[in-house]
This record gives structure tokens, sequence and C-alpha cells, in this order.
């Protein structure tokens, strides 16, 4: 386990190794998807940097939440230019249309393209945090809140109030509320709606 890899590396730093072979390639891959491939590089190594400078406080057994966590604060300091990026591909005119099979279903795409990404743009950073870890970095709500050190239920109504605001800006009808989930107990649930 992460832990016993962790605990190891206070005495034998190499042990520490162990965790990035794990987990290097999920954290890159979440940064990647956010961020040019030189910055991610940079940031992916960064964040195991501070894990490795904050092992010590480290108490659980799956580092991967935690990882996530140093990564998505780290890329807090590169919002502006992330809002940039995603403000500049929704101003895009649309190219023309090679053929003309599909083309109307291909420049709907396109179009809803730009709306997204400027509705991705326009979340407030606490929302938009949440709702990147859960689909680019396929994080369940329970890791999401230990990553981002917050209650479970702050995970909830920000990945619901996130939810809102894209469905808004793309002109969906608001969605019904969710039937009640057949396990209340489960502090999981729906990686969407619970």
């Amino acid at each position: 386990m992460d832990g016993e890899a962790i605990a190891a590396s206070l005495a034998q730093p190499r042990a520490f190794g162990l965790i990035f072979e794990r987990h290097f390639a999920a954290i890159h891959g979440y940064l990647r998807r956010r961020l040019d491939r030189q910055l991610a590089d940079e940031l992916a190594s960064q964040t195991f940097l501070v894990a490795f400078d904050r092992r010590a406080g480290f108490e659980r057994d799956d580092a991967r939440p935690w990882l996530f966590g140093i990564a998505t604060n780290l890329l807090r300091n590169h919002h502006r230019r992330e809002i940039r990026e995603l403000r500049a591909l929704a101003a895009l005119t649309l190219a023309p249309a090679a053929g003309l099979d599909g083309v109307e279903s291909r420049i709907d795409a396109e179009r809803m393209q730009g709306a997204l990404a400027q509705g991705l743009a326009d979340l407030p950073g606490e929302e938009a945090d949440v709702l990147l870890l859960l689909v680019w970095a396929e994080l369940d709500q329970p890791e999401i809140a230990a990553a981002l050190a917050i209650p479970l239920g702050t995970v909830k109504s920000r990945l619901s109030r996130a939810r809102r605001r894209l469905q808004a800006r793309l002109g969906f009808e608001p969605a019904a509320a969710p039937p009640a989930a057949a396990n209340p107990t489960d502090p999981g649930g729906n990686r969407w709606t619970s």
C-alpha cells in the first residue's frame, strides 16, 4: 500500500520512488488534459516534489487523492492562463466544412464545443476543480473530497452548481431531481448526481 511505502521513505527516501511509479501517469494525464505538455511535465514533477516534502504528514493508505489535491492546488496558480485559452477557443469562428455529409451535425458539435469551453471558463474555480477532477481525473466524490480537503457535501453541492451552470450555458433544460439512492448510506453514490 502507498502508506507503507511513504512511511518507509522517511528512513529510506528511495522508497518514495514506488509512489512516483504508481501514480505519475495518472497525475500527469490529469495535468496534461488541462495544460500544455511542458507545463504538465513541470507541474507533475512539482506535485511529487511537494508530496515528498510533505510525506511525514501522510496518514492514509491511498496516496492518489492526496496527489491529485496537490496537483489541483498547483493548477490554481495557472488558472488565469487556462481561462484565457478556453475563452479563445470559445471565440474561434467555425472553419468551412469539407463535405456535405454530416455538415449540420459537425457544425452543431463545433458550436457546442465553443459554448462548453466558454461555460468551463466562466465556472468559479472551486466548481471547475471539482468537475474536472470528476471528469478528467475520474475520481469519485469521496476521493475529490479527500483531494481538495473539503467535506463530501461541499463536493456534491459544487458539482450540482457546475452542472446547472453548464446546462444553462448549453441551452439544456434543468435536469429533474434524481431518484433517491438505493443505498443512502453509500458515501460515493452516483458520480454525477449524489
